[in-house]
Order: C-alpha cells, then structure tokens, then sequence
C-alpha cells in the first residue's frame, strides 16, 4: 500500500500536477473507484481502460491475490488472460505500468485455474509499454496434453520490461512472440517447472523465450537471469530476426531446485529451425549476437546453436561446469528437413571462456574450424586453468540481490583472479577494457598485466556520467568533467564494437561538458560511449529504444 505523505510542500507540488496523467492501483483497491492515490483501482485491466499515451499508472506494493474471475479476456478460445493490454501509447508517450517507487507489487495467481486453457497472467500486444518492477508467481496449468501457461506473453512492438520477477510457475517466464523493437531489461525468470502437462518434466517451460517474425527486428535481452527452469533458460528457436543478449545469465536450468533432471536444459539456446521445411525458415536467417553471458552448470549446453541454419556473434562470454560448455551445432542445409545434426559453420568465437572440472573438458563440440572465425578463445591457447584463476566459482553467487537501479550486482564468480591467465589474454574487438587487451571472458578485471603498471592506471582528472536519459528515443545526453586541461576524443560504439559516431576529437580546457548524441537513424540495441585522454579512457554504455 502507499506510503502515507503529509508533508505540506507534497500539497502544493501535487495540485501543479495533471492528476489524470497518474493512476493508482492497490491490493485493497476497487475498481470502481477513480483510481486516484487515496480511493486506488483493484486491477490493472480497469487501469488501462482508463489510461492514455503518456500516463503512468502506479502500482502500490502488497499482495495480490488474483482470482480466476478476473480473466479479462479469452484469445482465440485457449489463452485465458487476465490482463489484456492492447492500448497503445505513442513514440515518446509511452503508457507506464510502475510499481509504486519504493514498493513491490506481487501477483500471486495461485487461484486461476480455467479448465482446458492456457493461463496467462498479463498478454501484451499493444505498442510503447513499459512494465515495471512487478514480481508475478503462481502461474498454472491445466492441460495435460502439449502445453504452455505464461507469466507473460508479449505480442506487441517498442515495449519495456523492466524488473520484472517471475518464479515459482507452472508455466514459462516470459514469451515474446512476433513484433520487434522490445527491450527486456533486469529481469528475473527462476524456479518455473510445468509437472503437469505431458511427462510432468516440464519440457516447454522456459525462463525466457524468444520468437520474433522477419519484421520484428530490435529485441534486446540486457542484463536478464534465468536459473532452475525444467526447460531452457533461454530459448530462440524459430527467431525470424536477430535477437541481442547483453550481459545476461543462465544457470541450474534443466532442473528443479532440488536437482531433479527434467527438461532439455540449455542456457542459451541461440537460434535453430529443427525440421522446419525450407518455405517456413526466413531468407535470410538471422545471425544473433550473445555477448558478455554466463552459462553455468546447465544440465546440457551453455551455449547452444540448436541446428541453426546461419553462424551466431558470440563475444566475451563465460561457461562453466554445463556437459557442453559451447554447442555449435547446425542444420546441413534449409533443404533436408530430416538431416538436421552437423557441424557448426559461419559462427564467430571472439574472447570467449570455458572452463571444465570433471565433465571430460568439453569446452566446445560440433565445430568445424575451417567454416568458422575463432580468436583468442579460450580452448585455442595452451593455458592450463585452474580454480585458482578466478576469484570464485560459487555458482550461487549468480543469485545475489540486484542493486537498487535492478541492474546485475557485481560478484566474484568467474572473474579473473589477479595475477590469473586470462587477464589481457583477448584481442581487441572494439569493446571497453583495461590494460594491455581485454581479459577472456564476460568480466573484466580491473586488473593489469606487469607490462603495464606504469601507464595504464586511470588518473583522477576526468570523470564519466551515465547518460539520461537512459533508455532514450532517440536523443540523450552525456556529461563529463576535467580537472586540468586535456586532448580529449569522445565516441560512440554500437553493440559490434565498430565506431558510429566522433563527439569530441581535440584539446579541451578544464571545466564540465554536456553532449547531446541523436540516436535517430540507428536501430535499437546497446551502445558504448568511450571517453578518451592520451592513452587512458574509461567507457559506459547505452540503450536505444525505438
């Protein structure tokens, strides 16, 4: 429930304030009342009805107990869903569905149990929505044949999901489906296990999936955990456009929380078109990019192709102790539907790390090396690791609490320990590092080699803000400070490494700057900005959502 405000100054600042632009939603609420901060509504379906471009509708903290009549809507006679978002907000107006700041809703939907129908908890298929900081549980299935219930599912285009907690589900995560220009940002997807359908080993429960059409370009998964889902923690199968993971990880999935084996269990399964027909499979096939991810002790692959008819971008990512740390499996060819095992060809290994303990050290399997672009991976050197290369290898780390912004929090597990193998063993691939080159692997150090000591240590005589804001459309601002006069260059990296655009290139006096960098004309996704002073530089990064 909302905190209770009596300060005077509240008063005056609030009657300033269009008060139709703010709804308010409360566990104890009633939907027929206005929606106003002291008499708030009971569901967010009575809360878009009322909502326009541009509004945000609050969601106080609490329980919500759902009860199975509250289904708003049945699509097309199988999927029950009880929150149906299908209004739009417009470019730079999006419709906000925020918990209240400082609180968390939880929507338990224990009691909705429709018979013969897939349960939804909230379907989206409107445009330019941004769900917030909600916490969903609960999610039944019904159905004992082929199936699949849903936290959420996600039709629409130029949609947030931020913060978003989905666990302890019978059904997946979170499924998007068709549209394009979706950010999926800080989420969580844990302990979700269908035992009721099929075999009961919940083999279509994933944490997140992934099917967008040839269209629906732009889907960004950044900074987003899957762990103890029966199925896959992330699954792209039949992706019809590239999809981008950034900083994301999987691990524990293809069991329960006890360690029962249950479904495929792969981390990151990039990709693939089984024995799709070659008229189904899109001309081109989408090449996707995984990069800076953690795959851990998944029941199969890490990282897997899935008989992918094209190579993938894999860039700086770690796998630990899964029975296939890197899979590159691919399908021959889109023409023979049946033979669908080969080796993986037209992929690109850049900076990767892998590292086995008891597993007969695969680190990489149905890869054949003339077809692909390999550099500076791990398995290539003749680097014998052990655990004393890392800081930690506690898995359980990867669990650890968000920091207060929902980003990842900073752990020890895999990073590289000081003095250890893989610092400054990558090659430089346009993203930020430290030292001499990058470090193996999704984390970077900090740490420099003994080459260095003497001139790589960042001075004290420039500062870098993040950018605001932050995600933008398309403009935002970058700031940064100098304590005595300097050459100074400024760039902006996409998600490639490649440079798009010169800010600043020359000598610059002390003081504070402000830039502002246009976005429009570039695709959605993750860029780098990289302040730069003679040999030393520091770099933050930046999401463009269309």
């Amino acid at each position: 429930m909302y905190r209770k405000i009596i300060f005077a100054s509240l008063v005056i600042i609030l009657t300033s304030i269009n008060i139709n632009s703010q709804i308010y939603v409360a566990p104890d609420g009633d939907d027929s009342n206005p929606g106003a901060i002291d008499r708030p509504l009971e569901s967010l379906q009575k809360a878009q009805e009322l909502a326009k471009a541009g509004d945000t509708v609050y969601i106080g903290g609490g329980l919500y107990k759902v009860r199975e009549d509250r289904i708003s809507r049945v699509v097309s006679n199988l999927f029950a869903c009880v929150t149906y978002l299908d209004k739009s907000g417009t470019e730079g107006n999006t419709i906000k569905y925020w918990a209240y700041p400082g609180e968390t809703p939880v929507f338990d939907f224990s009691d909705v149990m429709p018979a013969n129908q897939r349960v939804v908890g909230i379907y989206v298929i409107g445009n330019y929505i941004h769900l917030k900081g909600i916490e969903m549980t609960g999610i039944q299935v019904t159905i004992t044949s082929h199936t699949e219930s849903y936290c959420i599912y996600s039709r629409g285009n130029n949609n947030i999901f931020e913060q978003i907690s989905m666990h302890d589900n019978v059904g997946t995560g979170l499924r998007h489906y068709k549209g394009g220009n979706n950010l999926f940002l800080n989420c969580d997807s844990y302990r979700n296990w269908d035992n009721v359908s099929e075999d009961g080993l919940g083999g279509n429960t994933d944490g997140f999936g992934c099917h967008p059409d040839a269209s629906g370009t732009g889907t960004v998964f950044k900074g987003c955990r899957a762990w103890f889902n029966s199925d896959d923690g992330f699954d792209i199968i039949r992706a019809d456009a590239s999809v981008v993971f950034d900083s994301c990880w999987a691990f524990y999935n293809g069991y329960s929380a006890s360690f029962q084996s249950l479904g495929d269990g792969n981390g990151f399964k990039a990709g693939g078109f089984a024995h799709d027909t070659a008229d189904r499979i899109p001309n081109p096939v989408p090449m996707h990019t995984i990069q800076f991810c953690i795959a851990a002790k998944n029941k199969a692959n890490g990282f897997y192709a899935n008989h992918h008819l094209a190579g993938n971008y894999w860039y700086n990512n770690s796998a630990y102790q899964n029975t296939i740390n890197f899979n590159m499996l691919n399908r021959p060819s889109r023409e023979d539907a049946d033979n669908i095992d080969g080796d993986g060809y037209d992929h690109i290994l850049k900076n990767n790390l892998s590292y086995q303990k008891g597993f007969g050290n695969k680190h990489i399997a149905y890869i054949d090396t003339s077809r692909n672009i390999l550099v500076t991976n791990s398995w290539q050197f003749d680097l014998t690791l052990s655990d004393a290369d890392f800081k930690s290898l506690d898995i359980n780390l990867l669990t650890s609490p968000r920091k207060e912004d929902g980003s990842l929090p900073d752990i020890d597990f895999m990073s590289p320990a000081q003095g250890g193998k893989i610092i400054d063993a990558g090659t430089d691939i346009g993203f930020p590092y430290f030292g001499n080159a990058p470090d193996l692997g999704a984390i970077e150090s900090g740490f420099i080699t003994s080459i260095n000591l003497n001139c790589i240590d960042l001075p004290d005589n420039f500062k870098l803000y993040q950018n605001y804001p932050n995600p933008f459309n398309p403009v935002t601002n970058i700031l940064y400070e100098l304590s005595e006069p300097a050459v100074v260059n400024l760039a902006v990296f996409n998600s490639s490494g490649q440079k798009i655009a010169t800010l600043v290139s020359g000598f610059q006096e002390r003081g504070s700057y402000k830039l502002t960098f246009d976005g429009e004309g570039l695709a959605s996704g993750v860029y780098f900005y990289k302040l730069k002073i003679n040999d030393n530089s520091v770099v933050k990064q930046m999401t463009l959502l269309k």
